[in-house]
């Protein structure tokens, strides 16, 4: 009897490919397991197997799969259940979930070498050093335990250095002795290194990182020995960390839940791996625990409305006070011209006082580069990128003008190419020019950067947080990275240097990023044994928001906001799914998103918003639409989505809009 294999290609097609089993290899092949199967004209590829069966498709001519490269699943059966269910719920092809998932060499046709022997010897004794809770810590542990009583998910809400570390430790220790497997999830690589330190001092190497500043052959040894006879009990990694093979898991911790890094932007699928890890443990019968001092909007209300347990933790370890905030109006400081560039005076003499008492600065500006742009001070001239619909940014240390979106670099003009004047001016701050502009206020101290241009490599990211955090560096500055969870006992000083920036995006949910940058960017100051100082620069001192950063005040700042995403329809109370069209000729865009809006609103009617030009509306030579569609709760998502998908299909089988690019984004951040 004849016999045939669905596969699944690393390639962006719908559904799943038959190919036919010669007779010497029916009875070697396997769901999960590889093969190399002829793909197109002249081409291979390794396909993965979905499953094997008797059906011979009817009207098609077969080819034959080539030979096998697994002689075991390197694929376990719940991970491809995961890997549709994301395809299904983000509106993506199983193909993209698939090349997205594993490790670039097992999307190829090497054998995988079963070296689970090779694994016997290395674990550490079952013997943890583990840290002694406080009060408050052991109230919080006691209550996670018993909101899993009731609830599978349970969210911590701790403030900044309250110890949440401690409590992750003692609930990944109970789970290993239970025997059962922990993913302990970050948001980003820069927090890995000094975390695994403090896990690797307590479990030893019964513990995996997994991310992607490690080599490809380093990731593939980790994905070798978690399918493997003896696999970590403990896997610390970012969000590509949720495709891994786990045969045992019962604890899986987010910390720093309200991270949008934890949302896969380009390429599909774009998920988001906070939620895909609850619905992970779910599947396994495992726990979660999302901690953050500041919650994601959405996690909050599920926790307020009894879909999450809720544990809070108010008060710092060792009763350290939370840090002083002052604010600066900067607006006033202009006026009066006592502006130094981005320093106020407070700040100077707050950084000169820290310095001189050896403690530590740390700067937060969200913008990375010299300046945001150059400008002809006579025509108003500014380079702008030939690709793309944004402003060159100006890198002084390399002498180039850089496009953040399609990378394209050019030499920084001498004079204005519109009106040939010399008189060009740098506009804004970056990261580069505060460095340079802290040399010269204090030219003894020893500074560091901290943004994408800096941390390339992992050995950078590694060296700039191991220097300042051994005190061979006395100020950092840094774009939002420094505003995740890092823990230096030194610094005294924060600086805010620029808040409103953070208000003047075009989205609804810049209020609370914006509180949940400053919040978390404020807890890096007086960690330890005395409280810190804040210095909140800003132009606009009586915004609300303001007033919730120095108090500290979620509560206010989750109110407000909750009662202005009720009144106009955004999340929690609706479900968003985006559809991005893309294409290189403007006047066809143009046509395809009035008509992607059209065919939407036949289905859901004032739902759907647009269409609309994004924050940035060329890219690549590609001009980029949007269209906005709003569900209810109690709509069927599945038959929402369907619909949606049919119409992305009925306008790319139309010859003018062929060449398009259509995809949806669900849950878009």
């Amino acid at each position: 009897m004849s016999r045939f294999a669905d596969v699944v290609l690393p390639v962006p097609l719908p559904g799943l490919f038959t190919y036919a089993l010669p007779d010497d290899l029916s009875n070697q092949v396997r769901a999960g397991c590889r093969v190399l199967v002829p793909f197109g004209t002249k081409q291979t590829t390794a396909a993965l197997i979905v499953k094997t069966h008797d059906t011979e498709p009817q009207g098609v001519k077969l080819k034959s799969i080539i030979s096998i490269i697994d002689t075991s699943p390197i694929i376990l059966d719940w991970q491809l259940e995961l890997w549709q269910w994301i395809a299904d719920f983000y509106m993506c092809t199983l193909g993209e979930v698939y090349k997205a998932a594993l490790p670039a060499p097992l999307k190829k046709d090497k054998k995988m070498k079963d070296e689970s022997s090779s694994f016997r010897e290395e674990l550490s004794t079952f013997n943890f050093q583990l840290p002694v809770l406080s009060p408050a810590q052991q109230r919080a542990f006691d209550e996670i335990h018993a909101c899993w009583q009731q609830k599978s998910v349970c969210l911590l809400h701790g403030v900044t250095s309250s110890g949440k570390t401690e409590i992750y430790i003692h609930l990944i220790a109970e789970a290993v002795a239970r025997g059962e497997q922990v993913l302990y999830l970050l948001p980003e690589i820069v927090l890995t290194s000094q975390l695994t330190d403090r896990l690797r001092a307590v479990f030893g190497d019964r513990m995996g990182v997994y991310h992607s500043k490690y080599t490809d052959v380093q990731r593939t040894d980790i994905w070798r020995r978690q399918l493997s006879d003896h696999p970590f009990d403990i896997i610390v990694g970012v969000r590509s960390s949720v495709f891994l093979p786990f045969t045992k898991l019962g604890l899986v911790i987010v910390d720093e839940e309200h991270e949008t890094s934890f949302k896969q932007q380009d390429p599909a699928p774009r998920y988001h791996a906070r939620n895909v890890a609850v619905y992970l443990a779910a599947k396994m019968h495992a726990r979660t625990l999302l901690g953050t001092a500041t919650p994601s909007l959405e996690s909050y209300y599920n926790a307020r409305t009894g879909k999450y347990g809720l544990v809070t933790l108010t008060e710092r370890f060792g009763q350290v006070q939370l840090p002083r905030v002052e604010v600066v109006n900067i607006k006033e400081l202009r006026r009066q011209k006592l502006m130094q560039g981005p320093f106020s005076p407070r700040l100077l003499e707050a950084m000169r006082g820290a310095l001189s008492a050896g403690e530590q600065v740390i700067l937060f500006q969200n913008r990375r580069g010299f300046a945001p742009q150059l400008e002809c001070h006579i025509c108003g001239w500014v380079p702008r990128c030939p690709h793309c619909d944004v402003a060159l940014t100006l890198h002084k240390r390399v002498r180039r003008m850089t496009c953040h979106y399609c990378g394209f670099s050019t030499d920084i003009p001498e004079t204005c190419p519109a009106c040939e004047s010399a008189e060009l001016r740098q506009v804004g701050f970056g990261t580069e020019r505060i460095e340079d502009d802290i040399h010269q206020h204090f030219p003894e101290a020893r500074v560091a950067r901290m943004d994408l241009d800096t941390t390339r490599t992992r050995a950078a990211y590694e060296g700039i947080i191991r220097n300042f955090a051994a005190h061979r560096t006395d100020i950092l500055v840094g774009t939002q990275m420094v505003t995740k969870g890092l823990d230096f006992e030194r610094v005294s000083v924060v600086g805010i240097l620029s808040a409103d920036t953070m208000l003047n995006q075009p989205d609804f949910r810049a209020w609370e990023r914006a509180f949940q940058m400053m919040a978390q960017v404020a807890g890096r100051a007086g960690r330890r044994d005395r409280q810190g100082l804040v210095l909140l620069q800003t132009k606009s001192p009586e915004l609300p928001l303001i007033s919730q950063v120095v108090g500290n005040e979620y509560a206010s700042m989750y109110t407000m906001q909750m009662t202005e995403r009720r009144q106009f329809a955004y999340p929690p109370f609706v479900r968003l799914i985006m559809m991005y069209m893309k294409h290189r000729n403007f006047a066809t865009i143009d046509a395809l998103s009035r008509d992607a809006t059209l065919r939407l609103r036949q289905h859901f009617g004032t739902r759907v918003l647009g269409p609309d030009e994004p924050p940035v509306a060329r890219v690549h030579n590609m001009f980029i639409r949007r269209v906005i569609v709003k569900l209810e709760s109690t709509l069927p998502l599945s038959k929402a989505r369907h619909l949606m998908q049919q119409v992305r299909t009925d306008l790319l089988s139309q010859r003018h809009y062929s060449s398009a690019t259509i995809y949806f984004d669900v849950d878009p951040l």
